[in-house]
């Protein structure tokens, strides 16, 4: 593995048996991201791009290829190690926010330490300072449904770094906010880009990806283009 080099995906494919018939999702597809970049993929319905960002995140395994995150091979590991990988490397946010409605912003972002045996004094101190970093501190006791849609996507983005993954990979995360929330997070977003986090989003907007520094472009599940977003070189 390249020094910095934090993805290494080599000729990877994915396919989908439906009914007698294979459908490839991902063809052949070579790509590397290094540590600290900031990417969107782009592209169609049915251009790969869910299925591409399912296997960066360790949530769907190839059919054919390598993938190396952070110098591990992960394409060929079963579901525990998977898990394991998930928990530990990658931090999500996805455009439903997926907080549990019960629960507080702090205990909701909590949950990955939970799942990580992390103790409940080192796992309160780190909450504290993930909620601090999206400017949330003063709403750690707040359910969902007592923040807004800017504020809970904050928390979201919180649960996702409480771990201090390798890897944030965003899913659509403005799609169900307002043209000013939207760019309130990507500006967010950019600013933990600023501090050294890797950040993988998926997107179908465009002015999304121009707030990226890279942006590829899928089309039946191939890349068809690799540059610098406009503005950005």
């Amino acid at each position: 593995m390249t020094a910095g080099r934090l993805i290494e995906v080599r000729d990877l494919h994915k396919i989908y048996r439906v009914g007698v018939q294979d459908v490839p999702a991902v063809r052949g597809i070579d790509l590397d991201i290094d540590a600290g970049e900031h990417v969107a993929i782009m592209g169609s319905s049915g251009s790969g791009k869910s299925t591409l960002m399912n296997m960066l995140g360790c949530l769907d395994t190839p059919t054919r290829g390598t993938y190396r995150l952070n110098g591990t091979e992960v394409s060929s590991l079963g579901d525990d190690r998977l898990a394991e990988i998930r928990n530990r490397e990658i931090g999500f946010v996805f455009q439903t926010f997926n907080l549990l409605p019960r629960n507080t912003a702090a205990q909701n972002v909590e949950l990955p330490l939970v799942y990580a045996g992390v103790r409940a004094a080192e796992r309160t101190r780190r909450v504290a300072r993930a909620l601090a970093d999206v400017g949330l501190a003063d709403r750690s006791h707040h359910r969902p449904n007592e923040l807004s849609g800017g504020q809970r996507q904050r928390v979201a983005i919180a649960r996702a770094l409480v771990n201090s993954p390798s890897l944030l990979l965003a899913d659509e995360p403005t799609g169900n906010l307002d043209s000013v929330t939207s760019d309130e997070i990507m500006v967010l977003i950019g600013e933990l880009n600023a501090r050294g986090h890797t950040v993988v989003i998926v997107t179908h907007e465009e002015d999304i990806a121009a707030r990226c520094r890279r942006v590829l472009r899928l089309h039946d599940g191939r890349i068809v283009a690799d540059s610098l977003a406009a503005g950005r070189a």
